[in-house]
């Protein structure tokens, strides 16, 4: 009977290792579908309000300068019966505000959901103050959802007359569960027949992959990829009575998705941030500057205590003893305290910088490490990447933020 011998073990060994390690690999890489597309139907609604926070403690809006303010109280107030159109309001205890909330997906009417209060003129702080009811409207103009509540600020501001401190943002706050869904929204799950599925980054490639592993899955063709954002998705007849079960299963479907090659530049803070796929045809790299740096120092010169006194001249011109009425100091001799200029000239040619020669088909880290060995920084590396695009040299899209 055949045994191997140590080395073959050692071999099939180091050859399952390799195997596991890339099996490893390729799972890490991948991504939930749940976790690359949209759902049909399963997003959230932008809510938006305006309102009035009462309460402050002086520091509100001012009446004469936020007139919206003003308008907004005296009609609160004659809605409550109160007439207070000719009256002359000094109050800074109120404040104009913007609400907005999301409304979640398949949020049921009475559900409570969070809102966030901004202040809209000039109030100073919203810290103790309590927004009375404010209807919040979707993009369709109907009130879904209405918002009252305690604001709690996340910041606050104190001064005096000669220092002031302030922390964070007390202008804006927000209140946990501070409005109830009035509305909800139409859409059945339960009715589909058929479910669109939105890719978060549009790619050919994703797309097919994602029909590929729901059909994969399901033992039947029930996905297809319509273009490089939508797969259509079609409920088999035994999934129909229990919908979200099915999208459970799909969403938790792994698979990897594809990017295109390509280099996101913000030049304005220097960053740059390449993809995996970056490739590099055969192209040789200088990067190189005359630096001149002038420094201009001023040095004072100060005579010591012991130098002897200027000479006094009469205006004849001739020396005069101290003390003559008449008389002026002539310059020269000790005692005189001068600025004397000091210049510092200093040129860099970059000797130390040679050119690198950067082979085709290099990948991400060989470049990063190429460009590196140059010494250059974010910012000159930013300069050499659209250099080696205009020269057809980078095979990747360059995108300008």
């Amino acid at each position: 009977m055949f045994q191997p011998s140590r080395l073959c073990r050692r071999l099939l060994l180091a050859l399952g290792a390799l195997a596991l390690s890339t099996a490893l690999q390729g799972a890490d890489a991948a991504s939930r579908i749940k976790d690359i597309v949209e759902f049909e139907g399963v997003r959230e609604n932008m809510l938006v309000g305006y309102g009035l926070v009462v309460g402050l403690n002086g520091t509100g809006d001012s009446l004469n300068n936020a007139i919206f303010t003003r308008e907004s109280l005296i009609g609160m107030l004659e809605r409550m019966g109160v007439n207070a159109r000719d009256a002359a309001l000094r109050t800074k205890n109120v404040a104009a505000v913007m609400v907005t909330a999301t409304l979640p997906a398949f949020g049921r009417q009475g559900a409570r959901i969070d809102v966030s209060v901004s202040a809209l003129g000039d109030a100073k702080s919203l810290l103790g103050g309590t927004l009375l009811v404010t209807p919040m409207l979707a993009a369709d103009g109907e009130v879904y959802a209405v918002a009252q509540g305690s604001v709690a600020t996340g910041g606050f501001s104190a001064s005096g007359k000669a220092q002031s401190v302030t922390k964070g943002v007390p202008t804006s706050g927000r209140i946990s569960a501070g409005a109830i869904v009035e509305r909800e929204v139409g859409f059945e799950l339960a009715k589909l027949r058929t479910m669109n599925l939105t890719l978060h980054n549009p790619d050919f490639t994703t797309a097919r992959r994602v029909a590929q592993a729901i059909n994969a899955f399901l033992g039947t063709p029930a996905a297809r990829a319509l273009d490089p954002s939508t797969i259509l998705l079609t409920f088999p007849e035994q999934a129909k009575g229990d919908l979200v079960s099915l999208v459970t299963d799909i969403e938790q479907l792994k698979i990897e998705p594809d990017q295109p090659a390509r280099v996101v530049i913000d030049e304005q803070n220097g960053v740059i941030v390449m993809g995996e796929n970056v490739r590099i045809s055969t192209v040789a790299i200088a990067q190189g500057s005359l630096t001149v740096r002038v420094t201009e120092t001023a040095e004072v010169s100060q005579p010591n205590s012991f130098a002897p006194p200027s000479r006094r001249i009469a205006p004849g011109g001739q020396e005069n003893p101290p003390g003559q009425d008449g008389v002026q100091f002539a310059p020269g001799g000790g005692g005189q305290t001068v600025v004397v200029p000091r210049t510092d000239v200093n040129v860099d040619e970059d000797h130390e910088k040679r050119m690198a020669v950067v082979r085709a088909g290099v990948t991400l880290q060989e470049l990063v490490n190429s460009l590196n060995a140059l010494g250059v920084g974010p910012r000159d590396m930013i300069s050499i990447l659209q250099a080696i695009k205009a020269a057809g040299a980078l095979q990747a899209d360059v995108e300008l933020m």
